[in-house]
């Protein structure tokens, strides 16, 4: 495994800042979608039991990166594919996750909540996880060359401020204004937003995989059953823990996708700022795992989010 794994750290990807970009206006028009749904009165309610919230961050930023280590003790990947694993698990959830738990028919204030505790929490979450798991890893294994990787990672907070206030705050308030103001143009118009969604997710999940094709179509299958059990185990983790908690099922839809939907647009960006980590290392194993990540998590959010809608919600 560790042999065929060593192949990935030559691999340079397609990265562009522009799509990127294009991605987190996608997701503010979404988001407003998202909030056509939600009441200011589910917020308060919210805040008035925030158990499942507690839960949900505990969810991301304690158990996954534990259970990820565990799976890397058990997995010994090369160090470039277990530091890019952790880095992952270290991140809060993707925005897109709004978007599932709206799909699952989840608890939406609880979803946006979440996400946007969790992001302004990576400030300084996410640099710890990394820095201690990753040193974990190190000593376990005594991994000659992994120290060049373990870098210090600093995510600026008023940088994180901005972007929850751009992609969350902005597009949440303005449909939850829509919704009150205009209820009737807001029932004809959730369901046409929804599909047209659906639609642009799809189309990035394609863009992303032309852009990168040959490098997909070459190594993919190194990292495809690694990323599938990652993220199986991520999605297992929120719903074991809501479960032990009793928490109920319309959170627990939450809870399970918000850990399982991973920001790995994040975790790019980290990979690919010179700053934190130098163009002379060899991120390949870090990146590859990300990037398939990125593509993947939607596509089992989808399943998920899809499988769960069809049950209807019980206490």
């Amino acid at each position: 495994m560790k042999e065929a794994l060593e192949v990935l750290d030559n691999v340079r990807l397609n990265f562009s800042p522009a799509g990127l970009f294009a991605l987190n206006v996608t997701i503010a028009f979404i988001m407003f979608g998202v909030a056509l749904d939600i009441k200011v009165q589910h917020f308060k309610e919210l805040a008035m039991r925030p158990k499942s919230v507690i839960v949900g961050i505990i969810s991301q930023f304690v158990l996954l990166p534990a259970v990820t280590f565990l799976f890397i003790l058990l997995l010994n990947p090369t160090p470039t594919v277990a530091l890019g694993m952790i880095l992952i698990a270290s991140c809060p959830g993707g925005n897109i996750s709004n978007f599932m738990s709206a799909m699952a028919k989840g608890n939406l204030a609880l979803s946006v909540s979440l996400t946007g505790i969790a992001t302004l929490a990576a400030t300084f979450m996410t640099p710890i996880n990394f820095a201690l798991w990753g040193d974990l890893f190190i000593r376990f294994y005594n991994t000659s060359g992994a120290n060049d990787y373990l870098v210090p990672i600093r995510i600026d907070f008023f940088q994180m401020v901005q972007t929850v206030v751009i992609l969350l705050g902005i597009p949440v308030a303005a449909g939850l204004l829509f919704a009150q103001y205009l209820p009737r143009i807001t029932t004809k118009i959730k369901k046409p937003i929804r599909q047209l969604s659906i639609v642009i997710f799809i189309g990035f999940v394609i863009a992303l995989l032309s852009a990168n094709f040959d490098n997909f179509k070459r190594f993919v299958h190194l990292v495809f059953i690694i990323v599938l059990i990652h993220n199986a185990l991520a999605l297992l983790t929120g719903y074991s823990i809501s479960s032990l908690f009793r928490l109920p099922r319309i959170d627990k839809r939450t809870i399970t996708i918000e850990t399982g939907i991973q920001n790995s647009g994040l975790a790019l960006v980290i990979m690919f700022n010179p700053k934190i980590f130098p163009p002379e290392l060899e991120l390949g194993g870090m990146t590859i795992i990300a990037a398939w990540w990125g593509v993947w998590h939607i596509l089992s959010g989808l399943a998920v989010s899809s499988f769960m809608a069809k049950f209807k919600l019980t206490k």
